[in-house]
C-alpha cells in the first residue's frame, strides 16, 4: 500500500474549486484534502472570520461560522495563518497543521520550510511558494493506495493543474478531525 500525498497548483479559484469537488466526488474524504492560497485571493464564496488563537504557538485565523459557501469553504480547519516574512495565507485541511508548525519562528523558511518539512524537495517547495505569492492555489490530497494516487493525478491533469508531485505520506500530518 502506497502512502503518499499528491500536490498540484491551480491558477484560479474556479479551477481549484473544480479540483476539490472532483476529489470529493471520486471518494476522497474532505478531511484528506488541503488547500493553501494567499489571503487576498479569497473568492466571495469563501468567507472567514479572523480570530487570534495560538495553537502550536502560532497566530492563526479561525473560522467561526463565517464560511458563506463554496466547496473549498467546506474543508476541515479553514483559517488564516500569518507566516512572518511571507504574509497571510488561508489554509484548510491537514496541510494547515504542518504550515502552522513551520511558521513558529519562521522568519527564514516560511512556506518553503513547511513544505520541505512535509518531504517536498526544496526546489519544488520554492516553486510552490513562488506560485502562491503569484495568487495561485496549492492543493494536496492524501492517497492511501496507488489507485488513489493515480486517481488524484488524473483529476489534477484533467483540470490542467500545474506542478503535480507526490511525497511520502509519513511526513504529512494526519487530519485531526473529519467533518
Amino acid at each position: 500500500m502506497s502512502k503518499t500525498a499528491v500536490f498540484c497548483i491551480a491558477k484560479a479559484f474556479p479551477q481549484a474549486e473544480r479540483i476539490v469537488s472532483l476529489l470529493q466526488h471520486s471518494g476522497f474524504p474532505t478531511s484528506e484534502i488541503s488547500v493553501v492560497y494567499p489571503e487576498g485571493s479569497t473568492h466571495h464564496d469563501v468567507g472567514h472570520v479572523k480570530a487570534t488563537k495560538a495553537p502550536e504557538g502560532v497566530a492563526t485565523g479561525a473560522t467561526t461560522g463565517g464560511v458563506a459557501g463554496g466547496v473549498i469553504g467546506l474543508l476541515a480547519g479553514i483559517g488564516a495563518l500569518a507566516i512572518p516574512g511571507v504574509g497571510p495565507f488561508i489554509a484548510a485541511g491537514p496541510i494547515m497543521a504542518a504550515l502552522s508548525g513551520a511558521a513558529v519562528g519562521a522568519t527564514a523558511g516560511g512556506i518553503v520550510g513547511g513544505l520541505v518539512g512535509l518531504g517536498i524537495p526544496e526546489i519544488e517547495a520554492k516553486i510552490y511558494e513562488s506560485k502562491l505569492r503569484e495568487g495561485n492555489y496549492l492543493i494536496a490530497v492524501h492517497a492511501r493506495t496507488s489507485d488513489e494516487e493515480n486517481r488524484a493525478k488524473e483529476i489534477f491533469k484533467s483540470q490542467e493543474a500545474e506542478n503535480i508531485s507526490t511525497v511520502g505520506q509519513d511526513k504529512v500530518p494526519k487530519p485531526a478531525h473529519s467533518r
